[in-house]
């Protein structure tokens, strides 16, 4: 045990006393010391229930011999922070829990780890401290938001940014915009369609960190108690068994989270915090596979924002497991693998099924026949660029358009809620990027914009910053280069034709390389935005796009 470190030893005497201050008995600390990292807070609305997660996994790990020590991590409202300076901090601060946990776990000694996570940033940024730490380690989010409802359908965030864009071109009355506002986000828990939370709360299951249902019990449901309960008996049994996250986590783990990624149309943040986890398992994903998976697995998955369905829809309908099951009946699936329940995939999936076929469509019957992400490349995005194709109308699949140029979000959406922006138009955002925002700046407000207009399927968005998981529409981000380190978007001017052709996995500006070059002689990089403080350090430090915006 990493614990005999402080709590075993005769010259270890004084740890032992600071323990015992905490009220811990001489039994308590013959057990393996468990670290709890738990985000609750009053901020976000995904953290507010975490306080009763975390107690089922004290007692789950109080049930199995293990003593439960709680910590606390940082955490950023991507919805509440959207559209003014907070969202600078929202990826940023992924590093920042990151280091915390693996600050907390070293500096205590700390022999297991359960994490309890629930919004967008605080997921992965667990997930890649887990894999750093490579101790026993159990993943529990908090659980999903359940969809609102307004005259008689499901809504949710997604519904009340697009409502503000209709009320300013005068499509919907301030009333209606209020009540929607109101009814959209009804429940605690993450918010309820396939965006970056969920999203990334189903992928923990896929890669083997989180116990089945981890991404699709809502949060208000008593299962979701019951759920961190287990998880807390799960990390003493990996204790017991020295089972780690880097046994659990390889190559194949993550080609599984690509494939399922493709075949439920998530949000294009993991895109971002795939590549980032598997850098702190020793691993390169190279996001090329984004196209080779995308033509072997259909997108059988359609919640919102792309479809109508919400996690809560996808739980009662079997599931990740079940989804898991479709993908490895079609032998498509790496299902030898190892989890955190001590068995493998296949072993887990053995009583999974679809419990609603129109929910979960088999390969037959997809949604769309390619799956739900689309990696593009071409002479504006050299490393790379990547939308939710599966939120892409088909007639907007490929696209020919002026460049609207743009140097911040603010610039567009003003346009965009001017009526400034018309049908054909690519609108181009830069110096958004992992530098240049900086913070790499999530950017729900201009697509919300544009689809609240009613342009969603004719005018492009392009930007190297990157989307929202709620986005819909022809929302191409993570463009590689960013401009500020003097990618291709920094030298594209007003009215240059855009070229964008999804399936073919194509994004091309029409210039020759000649006028490429005599551009960037004359291009200088503008100045920081933000000169001082974490996010200064934050912009230093950080990498493209591309490689997952790690800090190196």
């Amino acid at each position: 045990m990493r614990s005999k470190n402080v709590t075993k030893k005769i010259d270890k005497a004084p740890q032992r006393s600071l323990l015992k201050a905490t009220g811990l008995t001489d039994e308590e600390l013959e057990n393996p010391l468990i670290g709890v990292c738990n985000s609750v807070n009053e901020l976000i609305p995904g953290h507010t229930d975490l306080d009763k997660i975390a107690d089922g996994v004290k007692a789950g790990i109080r049930l199995k011999g293990g003593t439960p020590l709680e910590f606390g991590a940082i955490g950023v409202c991507d919805g509440i922070a959207m559209g003014h300076e907070g969202m600078h901090y929202s990826l940023a601060s992924r590093e920042l829990i990151a280091d915390s946990v693996e600050t907390m776990a070293k500096a205590h000694a700390l022999d297991a780890l359960v994490l309890i996570p629930n919004c967008d940033k605080i997921v992965p940024a667990m997930l890649m401290a887990a894999a750093r730490l490579n101790i026993p380690t159990v993943v529990v989010s908090g659980g999903a938001m359940l969809a609102g409802r307004h005259k008689g359908k499901n809504i949710d965030l997604n519904t009340v940014f697009e409502g503000v864009a209709a009320y300013k071109t005068d499509k919907m009355s301030e009333g209606e915009l209020s009540e929607i506002e109101n009814t959209a986000c009804q429940t605690c828990g993450s918010c309820s369609g396939m965006f970056t939370a969920n999203s990334m709360n189903c992928l923990t299951e896929v890669l083997g960190l989180g116990l089945p249902g981890n991404g699709t019990i809502p949060a208000v449901y008593s299962d979701r108690i019951r759920l961190a309960k287990y998880a807390g008996m799960q990390v003493m049994e990996m204790f017991e068994r020295d089972i780690k996250p880097l046994d659990i986590l390889n190559e194949r783990s993550f080609d599984n989270a690509l494939k399922v990624d493709m075949a439920l149309g998530c949000s294009t943040n993991t895109a971002l915090h795939l590549p980032a986890i598997a850098y702190e398992a020793g691993i390169e994903l190279d996001l090329e596979l984004i196209n080779k998976f995308k033509a072997e697995i259909p997108h059988i998955c359609s919640l919102s924002p792309a479809g109508s369905h919400h996690i809560q829809d996808l739980h009662e309908a079997g599931g990740i497991p079940a989804v898991m099951k479709v993908l490895s009946e079609e032998g498509v699936l790496e299902d030898d693998l190892i989890t955190v329940t001590g068995k493998t995939i296949k072993d887990n999936l053995a009583e999974a099924e679809v419990l609603d076929d129109d929910i979960i469509r088999s390969f037959e019957t997809a949604y769309h026949k390619e799956g739900g992400l689309a990696f593009l490349k071409g002479n504006l995005a050299p490393d790379g660029a990547v939308v939710k194709q599966a939120a892409v109308a088909d007639e907007m699949l490929v696209h020919k358009g002026p460049a609207r140029v743009f140097n911040s979000e603010e610039e567009s959406v003003a346009a965009i809620h001017n009526g400034d922006i018309k049908p054909g138009d690519v609108v181009v955002i830069r110096y958004e990027g992992p530098k240049g925002g900086p913070g790499m700046r999530e950017m729900l407000t201009p697509t919300s914009a544009v689809a609240g207009v009613g342009l969603d399927k004719e005018v492009a968005l392009i930007t190297d910053g990157r989307f929202s998981g709620a986005t819909r529409g022809a929302s191409i981000g993570h463009i590689s280069p960013e401009a500020m380190e003097g990618g291709p978007m920094a030298i594209v001017q007003e009215g240059d034709i855009i070229e964008i052709d999804i399936p073919n996995g194509k994004l091309n500006i029409k210039l020759s390389q000649k006028e490429v070059e005599e551009r960037f002689k004359e291009w200088e990089a503008p100045e920081p935005k933000i000169k001082t403080g974490y996010l200064s350090r934050y912009a230093k430090l950080v990498t493209s796009a591309n490689t997952g915006a790690v800090l190196k």
